[in-house]
Parts: C-alpha cells; sequence; structure tokens
C-alpha cells in the first residue's frame, strides 16, 4: 500500500499547526484495514441495514428535529457547520430515516458499512482507497490557499478555517465539503481507510465505539479484513 509510512516508523497521522491553534478540543478517529472487498450490495448489509433503520425510528419517534439537533453529538456538529452557513446532513439524513420512514439509501458495500456507522453514531466520517493515499495524513485547519476535487468531479476551496485532512498530495477531506475524487472508494477498493471528524464537543469514547462499528460492519462484508490502525487522535495526547 501507499502506507508506506507504517513500514518505515512514520505515523500515519499527524496534527498541523493550523488544527492545534484553531482546534485545540478537536479529535479525529482513524480506522485502516486490508484485506476488503466492496461488492456493489451484500445480504448481511441490507439485514443490517433494515435492523438498523428499525433502530433509529425506536430512539427518535417521540423526537421532533429540533430536539434531535440538540442532543449528543449533533449539536456539536451544529455549531461547527452553522460557522459555515451550513446545515449537518447526516443529522438531515437521520431525520429522514427515524421520522420519515424513508429507507437508507443504497451505496458500495464499503460505502455502506460507513454510511451506516454514521446515521447509527451520528459522526461524520470520510472513507478513502488506502493504496491511493500518499501518507501520512496530517490533520489541519483550511487557510484558504487549498483547493481539491469533489466526488462530484467539481473543484472546491474549502472553506477557511473549515477543519480539512490532507495527505502528500493535498486535501482529500473537509467538514463541510466532504471527501475528494481522486482518493475515493472504488469496487476494487482492497485497503480502506475511514476517517472521523470529532468536532469540538464530541468525545473521543464516542469515535472508538464509531470506529468499532464501521469495522464490525465491514467483516460483514469482509470477515477476513485485517486492521493494520485503529486510533483516535486529540491535541492533548500528541
Amino acid at each position: 500500500m501507499s502506507g508506506a509510512a507504517e513500514s518505515t516508523g512514520a505515523p500515519l497521522v499527524v496534527v498541523g499547526e493550523g488544527w492545534r491553534t484553531a482546534y485545540p478540543a478537536a479529535s479525529a478517529g482513524i480506522l485502516a484495514m486490508n484485506d476488503v472487498v466492496n461488492p456493489d450490495r451484500h445480504p448481511a448489509l441490507d439485514a443490517r441495514k433494515v435492523e438498523l433503520a428499525g433502530e433509529l425510528r425506536d430512539r427518535f419517534a417521540t423526537l421532533e428535529p429540533a430536539a434531535i439537533r440538540k442532543l449528543a453529538p449533533f449539536a456539536a456538529y451544529h455549531a461547527h457547520y452553522k460557522r459555515f452557513g451550513k446545515t449537518y446532513h447526516v443529522e438531515q439524513q437521520v431525520v429522514s430515516v427515524a421520522l420519515k420512514g424513508k429507507p437508507i439509501p443504497h451505496r458500495s458495500a464499503l460505502v455502506e458499512a460507513m454510511f451506516m456507522a454514521e446515521l447509527e453514531h451520528g459522526l461524520l466520517t470520510a472513507g478513502h482507497d488506502l493504496d491511493a493515499l500518499t501518507l501520512p495524513l496530517r490533520l489541519d485547519a483550511a487557510t484558504g490557499n487549498e483547493r481539491y476535487v469533489l466526488l462530484s468531479g467539481a473543484e472546491q476551496a474549502p472553506k477557511v478555517g473549515d477543519l480539512v485532512m490532507a495527505d502528500g498530495r493535498g486535501i482529500v477531506s473537509s467538514v463541510v465539503h466532504g471527501p475528494d475524487h481522486r482518493t475515493r472508494i472504488t469496487p476494487d477498493t482492497r485497503q480502506v481507510l475511514f476517517a472521523t471528524y470529532g468536532v469540538p464537543g464530541v468525545t473521543t469514547e464516542s469515535l472508538r465505539r464509531h470506529l468499532a462499528t464501521i469495522e464490525m460492519n465491514v467483516r460483514l462484508v469482509a470477515p477476513m479484513a485485517v486492521v493494520v490502525a485503529s486510533a483516535v487522535v486529540a491535541v492533548h495526547q500528541t
């Protein structure tokens, strides 16, 4: 894998000065797995999706959307997105499933495994093909000088001050605008990295639970997958 950083002893993730200065209370969760597969769909994931939709409806059935927004971790993400005039899309997707009775949308297996964990825990996550990354991954705050190509193919400048992640070739995701096209998960992905943004107010323990759920979901599709890295990174720990 492009993670030659592992074999040379270099870190998988580093924290940039912008992240340290602007977001000392922020954290990130990183999960890297080898020997995965990414079929268009998988019956075990389909079954888990039905279960999860029922669990979300049971959990939030008595609440209005405004009340869900005040719950952890949605309140933390809402505060971050509001700074940039945006709304937290994961919260809206939870409302769609839990209150409007919509099914969980279909995606390829690895993306679906990640998305299901986002709905279950409310934590924003980006997925990447590990082979496409030039490690280490750097956590930082956008300065206004960066640009990257979104999944849609459109070029985008991250919002100044937004939390971003970059590899040796440039930005791979931002909170507000999401992941990039270059390192996207594809049908041929066999090594994957999931990166979760813990905006201020998100606990490191919730990040650990979230990573464990992603791993569990991936193993529904690839039971022999190998975890090569699983870590929560916070400024006070680095």
